[in-house]
């Protein structure tokens, strides 16, 4: 991961973490929900153990077409579809709940 002053001030992180059954397009249908509505990812990590998928993201959505709340629904749906579980966090609420 690339360290914040790589990352401009004009940024709005999210992140994004799925988790659940493997299965094929997870990745694929996740991004495609991304791309469509102009949400860049910033960094993504996956694995998969004893058929669990886990992947986290960190994504830019200051050009995003939808609100935080929009974007969060769409990916939502689209993990019930998948049967995994997509949670959205802003990243300061993200650094907060993880303070030591």
């Amino acid at each position: 991961m690339c360290p914040d002053f790589f990352y401009p001030d004009n940024m709005d992180k999210t992140i994004i973490t799925v988790t659940g059954k493997d299965t094929v397009g997870i990745i694929a249908r996740i991004c495609t929900i991304l791309a469509e509505n102009k949400v860049n990812i910033l960094d993504i990590t996956q694995t998969i153990v004893d058929g669990i998928f886990n992947m986290m993201m960190i994504v830019d959505t200051s050009r995003s077409v939808l609100s935080f709340e929009g974007l969060t629904q769409s990916l939502g749906e689209c993990g019930e579809q998948l049967g995994v579980h997509i949670l959205c966090q802003k990243e300061e609420i993200f650094d907060k709940m993880h303070r030591i």
